[in-house]
């Protein structure tokens, strides 16, 4: 028996996707191991949602997370998790629901980031109203290029007013490089030098003027195992936690193992050499090309040649043995979406359903 099948899979409607706790735990040590020390992991929650697996990862000894939504932020608040960055830029009632989260769940610090004067000066009248301080990061773009500041003076101009501002708390630096994904580790590492270079610049001219030294928060998956080598940052990675076969196949040098899997049924043979399963858009992350979307575990061989909302149409060869109700096991190459579209997980046991995990962040 493969480690994926369910002993039950008869009793499991499709599709569904299924987690593998045993694993899980397995990939947080696989991440605690390539670290020198666990108080310089931050890794995002965005992968999972899920307040279960969260508790894996804090009973691992794990402090500080990342997310992108205020769900995922308050989700982390009802967890208790000791430290919190949301990596999203607040606009409009965003302010005042993440001001709300740092007044009802006081166990958790939190902080935000930011890239603009006139959002810091939002935040600190916010604040202000409010009687709270806000901890805030200067967001920087180092080639991602959808939020955040470049490096350099613009950066520098905009950290010192944060530290006058009255309700604002400067901290540092958040850099995200999710653009970066070079397969060759070396090559990957002359890029993510690279990008570093003028952040250490700051953090020192800043050091110099009296500033205390500022926190630096960089990277994500594919960058990970270059800052876990720099001395004193906090790493962001997050897809570790349930990995995918997108960076399975190009992350070579990080050791995860897949802890979920999408199980899907043949619901059609429209024609000799074609198959039709029920995994729709609705039930895999679609953004990649039709011919990186997923992988079957159980038929690698099997190629999609057709996509729409609740059906994949695939072709399986001229002599194929496939048959309606045939159940099929398959990695996403995207896990993070792919979690987002499911109310819950099935969580699997030797072979069987053990329980259901809320994917409780999912909503906004």
């Amino acid at each position: 028996m493969n480690w994926y099948s369910l002993h039950t899979e008869n009793t499991v409607d499709t599709p569904v996707l299924l987690v593998y706790p045993d694993r899980i735990r397995e990939n947080i040590e696989v991440l605690k191991s390539m670290i020198d020390n666990p108080n310089r992991l931050r890794p995002h929650i965005k992968t999972h949602k899920t307040k279960e697996i969260l508790q894996m990862q804090l009973e691992a000894g794990i402090q500080k997370f990342k997310c992108a939504t205020i769900a995922e932020a308050e989700l982390l608040g009802q967890c208790n998790a000791p430290d919190v960055l949301l990596a999203y830029p607040l606009y409009g009632p965003k302010i005042d629901r993440f001001i709300a989260l740092t007044r009802q769940y006081t166990q958790t610090k939190y902080a935000a980031i930011v890239d603009d004067v006139d959002a810091v000066r939002l935040l600190s009248e916010k604040a202000v109203q409010q009687h709270t301080t806000i901890d805030v990061y200067i967001d920087l773009n180092i080639g991602m290029g959808r939020t955040g500041i470049l490096p350099g003076k613009g950066a520098l101009e905009l950290y010192r007013p944060c530290a006058e501002m009255p309700g604002i708390a400067i901290q540092g630096f958040h850099a995200y490089d999710g653009h970066v994904r070079e397969i060759d580790l070396d090559r990957r590492k002359v890029i993510c030098d690279g990008n570093y270079a003028p952040v250490a610049t700051m953090t020192e001219q800043l050091a110099a003027e009296g500033f205390a030294t500022p926190k630096i928060i960089i990277g994500g998956s594919p960058s990970f195992p270059i800052y876990a080598q720099y001395p004193d940052v906090e790493c962001s990675p997050g897809t570790f936690v349930l990995w995918d076969k997108g960076y399975a196949d190009t992350l070579p040098e990080q050791k995860f193992l897949p802890a979920a899997v999408l199980m899907t049924r043949v619901v059609s043979l429209p024609s000799p050499n074609t198959i039709c399963v029920d995994l729709g858009y609705k039930a895999i992350a679609s953004e990649n090309p039709l011919n990186n979307r997923v992988y079957f575990l159980n038929a690698p061989s099997l190629k999609p040649i057709g996509h729409s909302e609740e059906h994949m149409v695939l072709d399986a060869g001229e002599d194929h043995a496939f048959k309606t109700g045939d159940v099929l096991y398959a990695l996403p190459i995207h896990i993070c979406p792919t979690v987002a579209l499911y109310d819950k997980l099935l969580v699997v046991e030797h072979g069987a359903i053990v329980a259901e995990w809320e994917v409780a962040a999912r909503k906004r």
